[in-house]
């Protein structure tokens, strides 16, 4: 009979605990942050375009992070990592006080940077120290189980953003017929809402960077396995060398990186694809809850399902689901239309761990380095909403400017999630076995 081993160890339990917390804490920075996409756009009277910026700066940061916060916890240790990453995220957040001072896009799109530097070294940390905290058996379960933790985080980012941003924005207020006033005003009376609405979008995020600094010192006075190397040395060249052989690795991070494009896109222009429809962005929330909702069930079913189908073959079918969706969600046009968009969600629950821990299964000290470029794929995050808020600007700053395929453009838009979910498809089918590049 075949011995099942524990997905945690019971002398390793607060430690996974403390660390799963970390989950949910970046979850709530994702999910407070994607409706600041179109709350920027409203308040700053910016693009669609410009708008994604707000998204190119949260994912960039994970890009040019990743890789520097590899060497360090190969240097120094994960406990260590997280705190300097809690340290960056706690930074960034405050930074949101001067930034609402200057008015200044930049400059809170600067801050949101840095936040993610401090994400970025989070979860290059916590995702192998999750895997770590176990047999390698159970590994991919376990981070399962830790990421189902990150759709809570997410749900509360979403609560915040909708109760004490979205329903405080001055804005936002439309008059009887159901316009949005702030567009009839003059630049006097403009200026004074931005004013005011600028230090609504600043005060949850100063909020958050103190609790951030709490759970800092909480963990920093926690007894933690220090998963070290021993002798200290960084051959980073011969790491390379053998990641670049490793197939799973390298398609991996390649279906990592289109996965994060596809779920931030489908969760920033929800309330875009709301909007078309005639749903306030205030009521599209709800849309997002659904969404982080039925997320979060498919997280707890996956790891269930995970002990009874191989992870590649449930990566294969929550993919073709996602097609199928996303098919939904550009072709059906109205409230359906939006419910397949909902519905994407619960396919892309199993896809971050499993393609994760796919890429790192049996990599030993060398995840330390690939989970940075698997963090580094979280770039597609940054690039991939912006290509769809370029093609929701064709026809004007608008979402149904123009029809494309016969349906307006913010429905064909969600052609790009579609590509990226045929990609991690591609990959669950060619990586049902590891095998090496020769």
């Amino acid at each position: 009979m075949t011995q099942k081993h524990a997905l945690v160890p019971k002398n390793l339990i607060v430690p996974f605990i403390l660390i799963t917390s970390l989950f949910a804490l970046w979850g709530f920075a994702n999910d407070i942050t994607n409706p600041m996409v179109a709350a920027f756009k409203r308040v700053l009277e910016l693009n669609n375009t410009q708008a994604s910026w707000v998204q190119l700066a949260f994912y960039g940061g994970y890009f040019t992070m990743a890789l520097p916060a590899a060497f360090f916890i190969k240097k120094y240790s994960y406990k260590i990592g997280v705190l300097l990453g809690l340290g960056l995220y706690a930074f960034g957040a405050v930074l949101f006080y001067p930034a609402a001072a200057w008015e200044s896009y930049g400059f809170f799109l600067a801050a949101l940077y840095i936040l993610t530097f401090g994400l970025a070294f989070l979860e290059t940390t916590a995702n192998p120290y999750i895997l770590s905290m176990g047999p390698e058996s159970t590994a991919t379960q376990r981070l399962n189980l830790a990421q189902a933790f990150n759709p809570m985080g997410a749900l509360a980012g979403l609560f915040v953003a909708k109760t004490f941003i979205l329903n405080a924005l001055e804005s936002n207020n439309t008059d009887e017929n159901g316009n949005i006033i702030f567009d009839s005003l003059d630049e006097v009376s403009k200026a004074a809402i931005r004013t005011n609405d600028l230090m609504v979008i600043r005060n949850p995020y100063v909020i958050l960077g103190l609790v951030v600094l709490v759970i800092l010192v909480v963990i920093a006075l926690a007894k933690m396995p220090e998963n070290k190397d021993s002798h200290g040395k960084i051959d980073f060249g011969a790491t390379m060398k053998r990641l670049l052989k490793n197939r799973n690795f390298v398609e991996g991070t390649l279906a990592q990186m289109f996965y994060v494009g596809a779920q931030i896109m489908v969760w920033t222009y929800i309330y875009q694809y709301a909007e078309s429809i005639g749903i306030s962005t205030y009521d599209a929330v709800n849309y997002a809850y659904a969404s982080l909702g039925v997320f979060l069930i498919g997280r707890w079913i996956c790891t269930v399902l995970l002990r009874v189908i191989s992870p590649t073959k449930l990566l294969a079918g929550f993919a073709i689901l996602a097609m199928a969706f996303t098919v939904g969600a550009i072709f059906i046009q109205g409230i359906l239309g939006l419910y397949s968009l909902v519905g994407i969600s619960f396919a892309m629950s199993l896809m971050f761990p499993t393609i994760y821990g796919i890429a790192l299964e049996g990599l030993g000290e060398d995840s330390k380095f690939a989970a940075a470029y698997l963090v580094m794929a979280i770039v597609g995050g940054a690039i991939m909403p912006t290509l769809q808020g370029m093609i929701l600007d064709w026809g004007g700053k608008g979402y149904t400017d123009t029809l494309i395929l016969g349906v307006p453009e913010v429905n064909f838009s969600f052609f790009l999630p579609f590509l990226c979910f045929l990609m991690v498809f591609a990959f669950s089918v060619r990586v049902k076995k590891p095998i090496l590049i020769s």
